[in-house]
């Protein structure tokens, strides 16, 4: 290193002296309080803080996510994932009906009744397996914690799949342009150790918000407690 250079974590001033730098807790206010701090002089009052979140925070898990928490477990969120999972079977049951109509409509003109009854018969099928899925996708739920990661589904079978906070080593969520129209996408979570259940994680509503929510969890937990006390503290003096 050459004499005389500045050390990591100092700045150069004019006369050539260095001074260290480092960022005050007024530069974090902004991202702990969750929104964006705006300027103001000195004699004039503080802005308000605008929020630039999207989804409210919540302290009470539903009666289904509760019994999967342990007792010194906060919870953070629990989220259904978007409605465009439910894009295939949308799809096949109109393709279904829309084909059996034609279908019935010829068989019922030829008078072949029991032909006529079976189609009936393949669409009620139909229609039931896709409400089988809706239910099914209605209790599916990714939860999140001050501790961990969890999916939880299915109805007959229920699985349950968890990551420790603590793992996580890399996370990221992906948008295809109709996942940015319509505001979904996929999360994908590296751990250390073993490929995990929740490796990936496809169709998550407001998946900017939730990559916050998880960040933020991580590493300004803090920020996090004290926002839900304020919102208490707020429901509180409303009386509600």
């Amino acid at each position: 290193m050459t004499a005389g250079a500045p050390e990591p974590g100092a700045d150069r001033r004019d006369d050539g002296q260095t001074e260290d730098f480092a960022f005050s807790d007024e530069e974090f206010s902004g991202l702990r309080s969750g929104g964006v701090r705006t300027e103001t002089g000195p004699d004039e009052a503080p802005a308000p803080t605008s929020t630039r979140r999207v989804l409210p925070l919540e302290s009470q898990a539903s009666a289904q996510v509760e019994k999967y928490l342990f007792p010194s477990e906060k919870f953070r969120g629990e989220w259904r994932r978007h409605w465009i999972h439910l894009t295939s079977e949308i799809v096949i049951v109109l393709l279904v009906t829309v084909v059996l109509g034609f279908l019935s409509g010829y068989l019922s003109r030829r008078g072949q009744s029991d032909a006529l009854v079976a189609a009936v018969l393949i669409w009620v099928g139909v229609i039931g397996w896709a409400l089988w899925k809706i239910v099914d996708w209605h209790y599916d739920r990714f939860i999140l914690t001050n501790k961990r990661v969890m999916v939880v589904n299915g109805l007959i079978t229920r699985n349950v799949a968890m990551m420790p906070l603590v793992r996580v080593t890399d996370m990221k969520y992906v948008q295809s342009p109709m996942g940015r129209v319509l505001n979904y996408g996929t999360f994908e979570i590296e751990s250390a150790g073993q490929d995990q259940a929740l490796r990936r994680v496809d169709n998550m509503p407001n998946p900017n918000e939730l990559y916050l929510r998880i960040v933020e969890e991580m590493y300004e937990p803090e920020a996090v407690e004290a926002r839900l006390s304020q919102a208490n503290a707020g429901s509180g003096d409303d009386g509600t």
